[in-house]
């Protein structure tokens, strides 16, 4: 092997060597990325979790109300038609 062509391998590994360090620095921005995005997920989950467990309890109360709203809203209108009719 001549020295041109020890010059050409010795600058075709430096440039391999180089690209490779931007391809792992490339990687290590998209792993972060992916780190954020994970998080920003994990936090929507929560709210939407939290958001759900206050409409069933919400749903809960109005249940309870009907039943108790529905007889009574049934027997004023009942007494008033007794009323007009009478």
């Amino acid at each position: 092997m001549n020295d041109e062509n020890a010059q050409l391998l010795l600058t075709t590994l430096k440039e391999i060597s180089d690209n490779q360090k931007q391809l792992l620095a490339l990687q290590r921005d998209q792993l972060a990325l992916i780190q954020r995005q994970a998080d920003r997920h994990e936090r929507i989950q929560d709210r939407a979790e939290s958001i759900q467990a206050t409409s069933a309890q919400i749903m809960a109360v109005a249940r309870r109300t009907i039943f108790v709203i529905l007889p009574i809203v049934t027997i004023l209108i009942f007494y008033v038609s007794w009323l007009l009719l009478r």
